[in-house]
């Protein structure tokens, strides 16, 4: 009976490591810059000046210029902070974008209107079958679920990320 129980938990031990994690685990070079280039749909994880990863990557649902106003669809650009982490997002995993910086809020305002807020880089939305297609979102840079695991271990809140058109 006693070797029965022990190899059912080992059995149950075993079975639960297997599972994935979302939260994974990153012990190389520190990630000093990311650099994403939208017409090229590439992102690149730095550590100065040798890129760590790529990734490719979907973005707003209009993709060609700087962001400049709430509900434009479209990803800022220049260079900002990875300033904030959501576990809990409704997407796989995201990480914040610190938009709208000074600027951007002084040029929406100017013009009456808000520079909105709210740029991730995140995963899929939860309960999705693979990829959504092609700049799908309102204005954030969604990569795999996959990727998202590793980027949201390889970056660290305070990470400068330079957008690119």
């Amino acid at each position: 009976m006693r070797i029965l129980k022990f190899f059912a938990i080992a059995l149950v031990v075993v079975g639960l490591s297997a599972c994935g994690s979302k939260f994974k685990t990153y012990n190389g070079p520190e990630v000093t810059h990311v650099v994403l280039k939208k017409t090229e749909r590439k992102m690149y994880l730095l550590h100065h000046d040798k890129v760590l990863e790529d990734y490719d990557f979907d973005l707003g649902f209009m993709p060609v210029g700087h962001k400049t106003e709430e509900g434009d669809g479209r990803t800022p650009e220049g260079t900002y902070l990875i300033d904030r982490r959501n576990p809990n997002s409704k997407f796989h995993l995201s990480i914040g974008i610190s938009y709208p910086n000074v600027v951007d809020r002084a040029q929406a305002y100017a013009r009456g209107k808000s520079p909105g807020g709210d740029i991730f880089i995140h995963g899929q939305p939860n309960g999705a079958k693979g990829r959504q297609g092609r700049d799908w979102t309102a204005g954030c840079v969604a990569v795999t679920n996959k990727e998202i695991e590793w980027i949201y271990a390889m970056v660290k809140d305070g990470t400068p990320i330079t957008i690119y058109q």
